[in-house]
C-alpha cells in the first residue's frame, strides 16, 4: 500500500506506532489525523509521520493487517497469561532458610530508569527472585530478568556442589582448557558445550559490550588483546565469577566505577612491571 509506517517509527509495536495501526484497522485513512495520535516524545515530528501514511489503501491487504493485529494480541495475551502463572509459581517456592520477606528492595542506581517490552510482564519476578537466592543477582550489569531466570534455573541457587568458583566456571564452559606438556602450554581453548546457563552468561556479556561499567571496559580491553569472540567467552567468565560469589557468599553487587577500575588496572600493570624489572636486574622510576 505505499504505507511506510516504519521508515517514520523505530518501532511500530510502540505507543506511536499501536495508536496508528489501530486507528488504521478501525477505519480511519486520513494521514494527519493518524500521525495526530503520535505520542508527544516521539522524535519524528506529525508532518513526517503524515508522508510515510500516504499511500493506497488496498482491502487485500487491510485484511492481512486485521488479521496480523489480531495475531499479535493473541500472542501478547499468551505471554501475560504465562508471566502470570510463573510469577504464581514463584510465590510458592521457599528457600531452604527460610520463606520471609525483606520488604522493599533497594534498586541500583544503574538498573534504574531502564525498560524493555521484552521484560516478564509481572512486576514482583524480581522481589521473588531476590527472595529465592537470598541476593539481588539482576543488579549484576548485563544480567536482566530473563536472563537472571535462566541462570537459577539451571545452576540453582546451593553453590556448595562447586566447589570453587573455579569449578563452577569450567562446568559452565567459558573457562579455557590448556593443553600442558613439559610445562609448556601447547594449545588453550574453551570446550565446546551446550551448556544453556554458559550460554545464558554469554549473553550478558554481549550486552554489556559497549556499556560504561567494569565488565564493559574488561570487555574492550580483552578484545584489543585476544579478539571480540574470546573476549566475550573472557567477559562471560568473569560475570559468572560474580554470580557464584554472590550466592556462594550471600553478599550484594558491588560494582566498582570506571575510575576505580583503571586505577586497580594501572596499579596491577606496575606491579607486574616491576617484578618484570626486577628478574632483569632493573627498577623502574616514574617519569
Amino acid at each position: 500500500m505505499n504505507i511506510q509506517l516504519s521508515q517514520a517509527l523505530s518501532d511500530v509495536t510502540g505507543e506511536t506506532g499501536q495508536a496508528i495501526i489501530r486507528a488504521i484497522v478501525a477505519g480511519e485513512r486520513d494521514p494527519h489525523k493518524l500521525a495526530a495520535l503520535r505520542n508527544y516524545r516521539c522524535k519524528k515530528d506529525e508532518d513526517d509521520i503524515a508522508k510515510a501514511l500516504t499511500g493506497a489503501w488496498r482491502e487485500e491487504h487491510l485484511f492481512v493487517l486485521r488479521q496480523s493485529l489480531e495475531m499479535y494480541d493473541f500472542y501478547t495475551r499468551q505471554i501475560e497469561a504465562c508471566d502470570a502463572e510463573i510469577e504464581r509459581t514463584y510465590a510458592a517456592v521457599r528457600p531452604k532458610d527460610d520463606g520471609s520477606d525483606d520488604g522493599p528492595m533497594h534498586v541500583p542506581e544503574h538498573k534504574r530508569r531502564r525498560y524493555s517490552k521484552n521484560a516478564p510482564r509481572g512486576g514482583n519476578i524480581r522481589k521473588h527472585l531476590k527472595r529465592i537466592c537470598r541476593v539481588d543477582v539482576i543488579a549484576i550489569h548485563g544480567v536482566g530478568e530473563v536472563l537472571a531466570q535462566e541462570m537459577v534455573m539451571e545452576t540453582g541457587t546451593d553453590m556448595s556442589k562447586f566447589p570453587s568458583e573455579k569449578h563452577y566456571c569450567s562446568w559452565l564452559g567459558p573457562a579455557p582448557k590448556n593443553e600442558i606438556s613439559g610445562g609448556k602450554v601447547l594449545r588453550s581453548a574453551t570446550l565446546k558445550t551446550r551448556n544453556r546457563a554458559g550460554q545464558a552468561f554469554r549473553k550478558a556479556a554481549a550486552s554489556v559490550m559497549r556499556s560504561d561499567c567494569v565488565f564493559g571496559v574488561f570487555y574492550r580491553r580483552m578484545k584489543a588483546r585476544l579478539g571480540p569472540a574470546q573476549a566475550a567467552v573472557a567477559t562471560a567468565h568473569r560475570i559468572a565469577g560474580v554470580y557464584y560469589r554472590m550466592l556462594k557468599y550471600k553478599v550484594e553487587y558491588q560494582p566498582l566505577s570506571m575510575e576505580q577500575y583503571e586505577a586497580k588496572y594501572r596499579q596491577q600493570q606496575i606491579k607486574y612491571l616491576q617484578k618484570k624489572a626486577a628478574k632483569l636486574g632493573l627498577q623502574l622510576s616514574p617519569a
